[in-house]
């Protein structure tokens, strides 16, 4: 069996679902507009590589806090539709659609919380998908992440964690990611492939003979 890796944000869709989660819930008046400030000020540690990602993790998972996984399920499920659907890249759909007809099997790892990286992937039709764990307490969301954050390093770790639990042993990976924070990741697979890299990941890239792909949306006529 062979298994495709993919990153979520940025890699199949044009944006980060985390961020645009917050807005989407800030526009329901479910996030104040600090909360949205501090996201905005953590993204660009983000993609400086000096992102404190507990303290992230804490400020995107805060508005689950108290919440029913059925809400948080029928927000997600609206969120999915008009704002995850528009920024799937073309060629997003088509890589997943040739590694199932390969008969590989296609997982989905990101750092942004499972409430949103499960539903996200059942949409784009991948069954198999890792993201940040958010603890339950008597049925509603504490608004508190467990175990190893899939980020950096953690990914790989998860990963690992999959692997056993669903006791698969791949005969070769691929991995597809837009970030330097996945470089763990996409050196562990067999075959790496850098979505619409920077020049510093680009350049790694073009080194170790690693593919570099431009995916782009397609503009509406």
């Amino acid at each position: 069996m062979n298994l495709a890796i993919f990153d979520l944000d940025e890699t199949l869709i044009a944006g980060d679902s985390a961020t645009l989660w917050l807005n989407f819930l800030a526009g329901r008046g479910l996030v104040s507009d600090a909360l949205l400030a501090e996201d905005r000020r953590m993204m660009q540690d983000y993609y400086a590589g000096t992102l404190d990602m507990p303290a992230y993790v804490a400020l995107t998972l805060a508005p689950l806090e108290g919440r029913t996984a059925a809400e948080i399920s029928r927000l997600a499920a609206e969120f999915i539709t008009h704002h995850i659907a528009p920024i799937v890249y073309p060629e997003a759909r088509q890589r997943l659609a040739w590694h199932k007809a390969q008969g590989h099997r296609c997982l989905i790892i990101s750092a942004t919380g499972e409430h949103l990286v499960r539903p996200i992937a059942h949409y784009l039709g991948v069954e198999d998908a890792i993201g940040v764990q958010v603890e339950v307490v008597n049925g509603r969301y504490s608004g508190r992440p467990e175990g190893v954050f899939s980020f950096q390093q953690g990914k790989v770790v998860r990963l690992g964690h999959w692997l056993r639990e669903h006791n698969v042993e791949p005969d070769f990976c691929y991995g597809y990611s837009d970030s330097s924070n996945d470089l763990p990741l996409l050196e562990y697979v067999d075959e790496a492939a850098v979505v619409n890299g920077n020049e510093a990941l680009n350049a790694i890239a073009a080194e170790r003979g690693w593919q570099q792909l431009s995916w782009t949306l397609k503009k509406q006529p």
